[in-house]
């Protein structure tokens, strides 16, 4: 094997709170505390250690915090998506780490979310156990039906309201915006570790994904429900994998194939069946919102309230309030959906809110110190062109839809024919929701160019 063909690992030791690092390692290799790097907010911990909590909930959480780091510590190249990564990590339960079952659901589960290749290596914890006595029940006295992962945003809530019949959900927080634990709140409304990564070289993120649906899995069991009700509506679920951004390894983060391997995973580590079950897999964001918005007594300053945006939230603010950007793709398909579902915002909930204007920098607000930068745009341009491509493939033949169909029929265990049809319905349906919202803006809205591919102004 010559020089150039070589695999270069990228190798990321976690350390034990108060264990030092050497002061000489191999070149390249990165160390990472726990207490440090690797930091466990106690106060939110404690309120994971109910009955039933155990010490491989707490190696998956270390495990969790290591897979972050890694991912966000080291850039994905110019040229080639994946990487290679060989992580090491203390563990209480280490036999059951070192299961081969164990270490092929998670290097497998991790490959196919983040396009990279993974290398674990298990060594025993030897600081003490997780030594908190457990608490009583959960929720004594309350039956739940399932856990939801819960965030600021739209389907969150929609899906949260339709769903949450007589307080049966686990709700599991799962949005990076909170910041103090609030008296009387329930348990899992933060996520229990925070990670430093520096430097932070690397923004795709995809394994949160990961993390997200590992807390899930460790509530559900803690409250003993097995059923796990994945919010995201089908363009946030398909759309990322129906057209990847800029032909780079699709995002599985909210596809079903993701959630099959996740479920393998969770069997062989946990020992439970727990089942990821996407019920607005086959509805639009704006259909789950009129759904929701249909129920009696919701108004739409519900939906309103909520958060969408992209942006990290210094980039969006207008004298000194907190805006959404407006025009990420995460924010063009909140407006796109509350205008399906009938619902008219304020101007002053974006940054970026008039979409009539004949060009971008005519939409920028004059006043309130908002410098839009060039990354905005170039977010704002790619998300308005991957709603209309995503429009676009409503009208594609059956032939150009059936190697998706075919993934996501063996995942939900439906006929390929099945899938095609709804998969096409669904398709058609945003077309119309786009269709419409686009023609609301006018013939001279900035968003038609960027739909025809044009980038000035």
């Amino acid at each position: 094997m010559n020089e150039s063909s070589k695999v270069f690992e990228r190798d990321l030791i976690i350390l034990e709170a108060g264990q030092a690092a050497p002061r000489r390692g191999p070149k390249g290799r990165v160390y990472a505390t726990i207490g440090s790097e690797i930091k466990c907010d106690k106060d939110v911990f404690d309120s994971y250690c109910h009955e039933g909590w155990s010490n491989i909930h707490n190696d998956l959480l270390i495990v969790c915090a290591a897979v972050e780091l890694a991912d966000r510590r080291w850039a994905r190249g110019s040229v080639h998506w994946a990487r290679h990564f060989h992580v090491t990590i203390p563990v209480i339960e280490l036999t059951t780490w070192q299961d081969a079952a164990v270490q092929q659901g998670l290097c497998d589960t991790l490959r196919h979310l983040t396009g990279d290749r993974w290398r674990f290596s298990f060594v025993r914890h030897e600081g003490a156990a997780t030594s908190k006595p457990r608490q009583g029940p959960l929720f004594p006295n309350q039956k739940k039906a399932f856990a939801i992962a819960y965030s600021e945003g739209l389907d969150s809530l929609s899906v949260s309201g339709l769903y949450n019949e007589n307080d049966t959900a686990v709700s599991v927080r799962v949005s990076k915006f909170k910041q103090r634990l609030r008296k009387n709140e329930r348990p899992f409304d933060r996520l229990p570790f925070d990670v430093k990564v520096q430097p932070n070289a690397e923004d795709s993120a995809r394994s949160r994904g990961f993390k997200f649906a590992a807390v899930t899995a460790i509530a559900s069991q803690l409250s003993n429900v097995s059923r796990i009700i994945v919010p995201e509506s089908s363009q946030g679920a398909l759309g990322p994998v129906l057209l990847p951004l800029l032909n780079i390894y699709p995002d599985y983060r909210n596809h079903p194939t993701f959630f099959r391997k996740m479920e393998r995973f969770i069997k062989a580590l946990l020992g439970v069946d727990l089942t990821y079950e996407q019920p607005r897999l086959w509805h639009t964001k704006g259909q789950t919102i009129a759904a929701f918005l249909a129920m009696p007594g919701i108004v739409a300053q519900q939906v309103i309230d909520t958060r969408s945006c992209w942006q990290q939230r210094f980039n969006v603010r207008v004298a000194g309030e907190v805006r959404h950007c407006g025009v990420c793709a995460a924010c063009l398909l909140r407006r796109m959906s509350l205008h399906a579902a009938g619902v008219e915002e304020p101007s002053d909930k974006y940054a970026i809110a008039d979409l009539h204007a004949a060009r971008f920098s005519d939409a920028l607000p004059r006043q309130g110190g908002f410098r839009a930068t060039s990354t905005l745009y170039d977010y704002g341009y790619m998300g308005a062109r991957h709603l209309q491509q995503l429009a676009d493939l409503a009208s594609l033949p059956d032939a150009a839809l059936k190697a998706h169909a075919f993934q996501i029929a063996e995942a939900i265990e439906a006929s390929v024919d099945d899938v095609t049809s709804k998969l096409r319905e669904v398709l058609l349906q945003h077309s119309r929701e786009w269709i419409a919202f686009e023609q609301h803006q006018g013939k001279s809205s900035f968003l038609k160019l960027w739909t025809k591919g044009g980038r000035h102004g």
